[in-house]
């Protein structure tokens, strides 16, 4: 009598998605170079934060003539904050002018050449863009800020007297120059993100172009427009080499008089202007300011990142 043996259904395991080796090696690369980066990110503050923290007890000759640290770096900050701040009331309303046409209002041959030729003004050296508002922009703009500390000297910011085109405004105007093709080519594309269907539905509804631009471009893209300008906030705290050779700097001046020969310094131009002269502890004085433009930079890309972020959630 034979006997059969049943056998029993084999089950086959359920595999995942398999995943191809160049997308295990892309992803690997991509995650060490944002580990790569974070850790030099925080090397370097943790360098500016050691060699720094000398300074913090430094006064008289030590600290550049004054008492404490605390002394030093403020005027520093304030006159990077006012160079920036103004540079970004001058640069982003051309800016976003230029990206509005560029995506909205210009043929697309035009706006192809002007998106172009904004985009050129980002590969010029700081070098050229400090010779120019040196040699160029400085005395062409004497006249204008004498015209302004004749007529409207009662104002604070144009008190003068107005003996030099190397002020602050001036290299606030270089600054602004120099962040335009930051900002335009961020909002621009931001511009260009617009659904179709809501730019068509708002004409549909009898909104003229203005409108229908103030209506579904501006909204959909504000964050977008928030993080760009953020970015070219960032770029002109830490421009160096056109503020110094733009800058006539006064030591320790703190004003809002736009137009003087006694400017405010910035901190990185300071430290260009002193690091090779610096010694013992005047070197940890120039790095405790690095610190500070370190954190004040690092605070505005995060709250660029953030509202950024802000508006992708809310999207």
């Amino acid at each position: 009598m034979s006997t059969t043996t049943k056998r029993e259904p084999q089950t086959e395991a359920v595999a995942g998605p398999v995943q191809r080796r160049g997308d295990v090696v892309f992803a690997g690369l991509a995650k060490g170079a944002g580990v790569l980066i974070m850790v030099a990110l925080a090397g370097v503050g943790l360098f500016l934060l050691i060699e720094g923290a000398p300074a913090i007890t430094a006064s008289g000759d030590q600290a550049y003539g004054n008492d404490n640290i605390v002394l030093f770096v403020w005027p520093l900050l304030f006159g990077t904050l006012l160079a920036s701040v103004i540079a970004l009331l001058l640069a982003v309303p051309l800016a976003l002018g230029v990206a509005l046409v560029i995506s909205h209002y210009a043929p697309r041959r035009i706006a192809k050449s002007l998106g172009y030729v904004i985009d050129l003004l980002a590969a010029i050296p700081s070098v050229v863009y400090g010779l120019w508002g040196a040699f160029v922009l400085a005395p062409a703009i004497l006249p204008s800020y004498q015209w302004l500390a004749g007529h409207l000297g009662w104002l604070p910011f144009f008190e003068g007297p107005a003996t030099t085109g190397r002020t602050i405004l001036t290299a606030s105007i270089v600054l602004a120059i120099m962040i335009l093709p930051i900002v335009t080519a961020i909002s621009r594309e931001v511009f260009a993100q617009t659904p179709r269907m809501h730019e068509e539905a708002a004409l549909a509804l009898g909104a003229t172009r203005w409108e229908m631009v103030r209506m579904t471009v501006f909204p959909y893209s504000r964050s977008g427009v928030i993080s760009g300008i953020m970015l070219g906030l960032g770029r002109a705290l830490g421009e160096t080499m056109a503020v110094a050779m733009v800058l006539s700097v006064g030591i320790g001046v703190v004003t809002v008089n736009l137009i003087s020969p006694q400017n405010p310094s910035t901190i990185a131009a300071n430290i260009a202007l002193n690091f090779g002269n610096a010694s013992g502890t005047k070197i940890n004085v120039l790095v405790f300011s690095g610190l500070v433009l370190f954190v004040i930079s690092f605070a505005v890309n995060f709250f660029g990142r953030w509202i950024a972020a802000r508006g992708q959630v809310k999207g």
